[in-house]
């Protein structure tokens, strides 16, 4: 047995998909209960301001800044996002727009087919936090998960890591690709075990993002690496939460499976754009 079989064996069984999708319901019958004001105000908190589009540009990025800025005290019973999420040619613009004390994360790495050279990756990365990147999300080289060369995914993980130095690491599983429990547990276990400090869902690109299901598997998988190596990995939904009512929902996943200690933007992220607005009208 290799040490990535070991890896997965230790983390205890693997999940079936009939009994993740039904212990996912049973956990969604109490979302309604966490629809609250005050669970909206953390999870303004807790989001990922997003803008990855083809059509940014300095002037958009500047704008998006500038709206983190204004709400800066402007509202003394919430808190303002987590951080601002763009591609890592737009760090350095909102480096020097930023006022608000938000945190800067950039997508690197090839987003979001991961499908370039490992150097790339690695220099884009490198670039992003000269930048200013405080954290930095990634996408799981999933040619080599689907091949099984897990020494390849592996070494990948911990060569973009290094090149993080100081950087927060959010390993992209993108599990509407993945699709089963057992691929998304595998992938989670790989990147926790290569040096990721956040498992995130989705890239919201090319495949279907964030699910209850596929989060339930995510926090499971983290509970018991917690468990036996006592180190909390975050984790981020993305991909498609624009309502707070979905937010909540996810709340409550990362509350049952996690607890109350991981309900904070130092260990819990959604990645949005639109979600903010629903939010506040929400709240």
């Amino acid at each position: 047995m290799n040490k990535y079989e070991e890896a997965f064996n230790e983390l205890g069984q693997d999940l079936q998909d009939e009994v993740v999708i039904k212990n996912t319901n049973n956990i969604l019958l109490n979302s309604g209960e966490n629809f609250t004001a005050e669970v909206l105000r953390l999870l303004h908190s807790c989001i990922d301001l997003t803008s990855l589009n083809t059509e940014d540009n300095t002037e958009s990025i500047w704008r998006l800044t500038e709206t983190v800025n204004a709400f800066d005290g402007s509202r003394p019973d919430i808190s303002n996002v987590a951080a601002i999420c763009v591609f890592p040619n737009f760090v350095s613009t909102v480096k020097e727009a930023l006022t608000a004390d938000v945190r800067i994360a950039a997508v690197a790495g090839g987003f979001p087919s991961a499908q370039t050279f490992q150097e790339v990756k690695i220099a884009e990365v490198s670039l992003a936090v000269a930048d200013g990147a405080d954290e930095i999300d990634v996408v799981l080289n999933a040619g080599a998960f689907f091949e099984e060369n897990w020494e390849e995914l592996c070494s990948e993980i911990e060569e973009i890591k290094d090149a993080c130095r100081n950087a927060q690491l959010k390993i992209i599983l993108e599990t509407g690709l993945l699709k089963t429990a057992s691929n998304i547990r595998k992938a989670a276990i790989l990147s926790m075990y290569s040096g990721a400090d956040f498992i995130k869902t989705s890239t919201g690109k090319v495949y279907p993002g964030a699910n209850p299901e596929a989060v339930y598997v995510i926090c499971q998988t983290i509970k018991e690496y917690y468990r036996i190596h006592q180190k909390k990995i975050g984790v981020k939904i993305s991909g498609g939460v624009r309502a707070a009512a979905d937010a909540t929902k996810y709340y409550t996943i990362v509350k049952e499976i996690l607890g109350e200690e991981w309900l904070n933007p130092q260990l819990f992220r959604i990645g949005a754009s639109s979600l903010v607005n629903d939010l506040l009208k929400s709240i």
